[in-house]
């Protein structure tokens, strides 16, 4: 052992620098400064061709998003668009009865229940009656059979189809979206909804159409399974409104703002109170550092050495 520990003091003084503590490092790196010409002619041409490389990529990706056929959808001035706008509970009503008369044929609203409308665009008792409109299954009961009910506020709207297989078999393949949260689901939002109901026409030269299918600028690709459902006078609203195509659009795309953010007007109604009770705040806080701390901020600090003893 002793033999052992002169080995190590004799390395260890090998190791050690003529001032200064014992350690051991090595140092394989260098500078860009101790480059050769070919060295940084090397590095830039690296760099050049893996920024072109990654042009190229960004510029393929552009062009195969550029390459669909969709227009996008104009932005309107909507009534809820406002910072302190709530939503307009009038057309949110005619936008349930559009959905009910003209868009549950096809397309479900699973995540919406009957209780949802009370107080927003109907009174309890006239919830109750449209959930007793549609009968439910529900069980099984003491037997174990199941059986059919009326709807109760608590029973969500009811499907048109019993699974996507029916749905896409009773429209030529293509399955109709659950409305939802479509507006939240779709870029555009409520512009786009709006845009794709009222923006049917005629397909322009070169673009062919499938059997069943419609032209819309604004899907993209062009080709939409959904025909045209809003048009002038589709239904009636029951408070007398005129059924224009344009009013009919406006309706339903309120009523599915609404579905897609339930709590929007909660959220406007906190953002008042929390803008409201920030300025009482702010002005609080600026009394404070004003009168407060002015006298911290007036006070001259100054530092007098003690004289030096001759």
């Amino acid at each position: 052992m002793a033999a052992s520990l002169a080995r190590i003091c004799r390395t260890s003084s090998l190791l050690k620098p003529a001032n200064g503590p014992i350690y051991s490092q090595s140092n394989n790196y260098t500078t860009a400064k101790e480059w050769t010409k070919a060295q940084k002619l090397a590095t830039a041409c690296l760099g050049v061709t893996a920024g072109g490389i990654s042009a190229l990529l960004f510029a393929l990706d552009r062009s195969v998003k550029a390459g669909e056929l969709v227009a996008h959808p104009p932005h309107y001035h909507w009534s809820f668009s406002g910072l302190f706008q709530s939503l307009d509970h009038t057309s949110m009503r005619r936008g349930w009865e559009v959905y009910k008369n003209v868009c549950s044929a096809c397309h479900s609203m699973q995540y919406l229940a009957y209780r949802h409308l009370v107080g927003v665009t109907h009174t309890e008792d006239e919830a109750k009656a449209l959930a007793e409109e549609v009968q439910v299954k529900d069980g099984p009961n003491d037997v174990g059979e199941y059986f059919m009910r009326p709807g109760k506020l608590s029973d969500s709207i009811p499907s048109p189809y019993p699974n996507e297989e029916a749905a896409r078999a009773a429209n030529n393949g293509a399955y109709p979206p659950d409305l939802s949260y479509i507006v939240n689901a779709r870029h555009g939002g409520e512009n786009y909804v709006f845009s794709l109901l009222t923006g049917y026409c005629d397909a322009p030269a070169g673009v062919t159409l499938r059997e069943g299918q419609n032209f819309n600028p604004y899907f993209p690709g062009g080709a939409i399974g959904m025909g045209q459902v809003v048009y002038d006078e589709v239904l009636e609203f029951e408070d007398g409104t005129p059924p224009v195509a344009s009013q009919i659009a406006k309706d339903i795309t309120t009523f599915l703002m609404w579905t897609s953010n339930r709590e929007y007007d909660e959220r406007q109604r906190l953002a008042i109170k929390v803008i409201g009770i920030g300025v009482i705040l702010l002005a609080g806080m600026y009394h404070l550092k004003r009168h407060k701390f002015s006298h911290i901020k007036t006070t001259k600090l100054m530092f007098i050495p003690k004289a030096k003893k001759q």
